[in-house]
């Protein structure tokens, strides 16, 4: 059964890309006309114009060639990244000096001025022979005779049509084996004239290795400054923490103390009654401060790994959680913490939010990748827009170059996915 599916989708691509080829060489014409547009505001640098026209005409290109970039690389397989070094939001002039400092936009012109004739020699060229090939047989069929009885001798390929229907009928057969030969060349090279383009659209619209290292310069900085204000505030946390809770019971075990010392003379009743108090205000700092390690670095975590400490949320959890984990080592011990406060984090989320009445936590290493996904059956609709507190688990997690990828339609369910790459000690 799964090799006839497997057989089925294959001659579906075959089928699908000649139209495919058709549609991205349409909308090469377009992207051309949009590419003018841009040309047009660059000629009106020279009197002052063209500064405040320029930006906002070649971010509307951006736009457009992103949806390409996208469809380009469902249909040929071959991922088309986003190129384009970052844009201040500065005055107009700080933002068009920047665009024309890109290598990417006058890469996207170039690629726009000979996308139409590159795409009709690759992805439309398996369209053309496909509809070579009907038209050949239509050809033999009827059509011929019409052409011949109405224009004279005409030619398909090398074969003439004036008598091909009654001094030479011999050639009728021949049309029909060139049309058929015609029709499965365009389908069956059409797969491959797809990835020539690919491949061609990857050079001209995917990064260059300057923007590739801009780009990574520039994510390095922003996980860096996230991890800088996540410290910050840790610290405050912490801080704060011991401000108000140990600290403080400190503070009064300690007055509590001077207090029992005058009345072990005066008062032993009250004094004792005032030692029981301070026993216990004790036992309650103590227990603070477990807290507040816990929260720093959970013991769990350090002696047992992140497949336990995961475990351990889930024991402490209010919903009935199952965690299965797979990993035949333990990750370095920062990419753990990161895992298991973003995974306490979903977690506590799910109890506050999701309605849910069970979840589901997955820990797996594959690849070269600690993914870890957590499935809740609550009512769904979560979001990373808003600065939710996703966003502030994608930004940790990104510290490590860590993504998070977020499903979660109205009514259900909610799957968090978080992949941190990285390489397992084993014990």
């Amino acid at each position: 059964m799964s090799g006839e599916v497997s057989m089925k989708r294959g001659l579906g691509r075959y089928l699908e890309v000649p139209w495919q080829g058709l549609r991205l060489w349409l909308m090469s014409f377009p992207l051309l006309f949009a590419s003018i547009a841009v040309t047009l505001s660059f000629g009106l640098v020279g009197i002052g114009a063209g500064i405040f026209l320029v930006p906002p005409a070649v971010m509307m290109l951006r736009s457009l060639l992103d949806g390409y970039r996208d469809l380009v690389s469902r249909w040929t397989g071959r991922k088309v990244e986003r190129p384009y070094l970052p844009v201040p939001e500065g005055s107009p002039m700080q933002r068009f000096t920047a665009l024309i400092q890109d290598p990417a936009t006058w890469r996207d012109m170039a690629f726009l001025l000979l996308d139409p004739v590159v795409s009709a020699f690759t992805a439309f060229l398996s369209f053309l022979l496909f509809l070579y090939g009907i038209y050949g047989w239509l050809l033999a069929a009827f059509l011929g005779k019409i052409i011949v009885d109405h224009s004279g001798n005409e030619w398909y390929t090398f074969i003439p049509l004036q008598g091909s229907f009654s001094d030479h009928p011999v050639n009728a057969s021949l049309l029909a084996t060139f049309a058929t030969i015609y029709g499965l060349a365009g389908l069956y090279f059409g797969p491959r004239l797809m990835d020539v383009y690919g491949r061609w659209t990857q050079n001209m619209l995917g990064p260059t290795e300057r923007s590739r290292l801009a780009l990574r310069v520039q994510h390095l900085a922003e996980t860096r400054a996230d991890a800088v204000d996540t410290s910050a505030r840790e610290l405050r946390r912490i801080e704060r923490d011991l401000h108000d809770g140990a600290q403080a019971r400190l503070v009064a075990m300690g007055m509590s103390l001077g207090a029992i010392e005058q009345l072990l003379d005066k008062d032993p009743d009250r004094a004792r009654t005032l030692l029981a108090e301070t026993r216990e205000s004790s036992a309650k700092a103590l227990r603070e401060l477990r807290d507040l390690v816990r929260g720093i670095h959970p013991p769990v975590l350090a002696d047992r790994g992140i497949g336990d400490a995961v475990k351990a949320l889930a024991l402490d959890h209010p919903l009935p959680v199952e965690v299965i984990v797979d990993l035949p080592g333990r990750p370095d011990a920062p990419v753990e913490s990161a895992a298991y406060f973003a995974v306490s984090e979903i977690l506590t989320n799910v109890a506050k939010h999701s309605g849910a009445r069970h979840v589901w936590v997955d820990v797996r290493y594959a690849f070269g990748t600690l993914r870890i996904s957590v499935t809740d059956d609550g009512r769904g609709g979560a979001s990373l827009d808003g600065g939710t507190g996703l966003r502030g688990i994608e930004r940790r997690i990104g510290t490590f170059d860590g993504v998070l990828a977020l499903s979660s339609p109205v009514g259900g369910p909610t799957i968090v996915t978080l992949e941190l790459p990285c390489a397992l000690l084993t014990t």
